[in-house]
């Protein structure tokens, strides 16, 4: 699960373990399918969403 962490500068990074890396690649694999350039992928996945669950501790 992906992990939130805060910094002193107010902006906040987010830490992927090697499954959300993976997931993401495959939604954007299946999104992606059959386009041919990269304009096709783009307006595919423009107004798709991509969720992380977060790992609250």
């Amino acid at each position: 699960m992906a992990k939130i962490i805060d910094n002193l500068n107010g902006r906040r990074s987010i830490l992927l373990s090697t499954d959300d890396i993976i997931d993401i690649v495959r939604e954007y694999q299946a999104a992606s399918k059959e386009c041919v350039n990269y304009d096709e992928i783009r307006k595919k996945i423009d107004n798709r969403y991509f969720y992380l669950p977060e790992d609250i501790i």
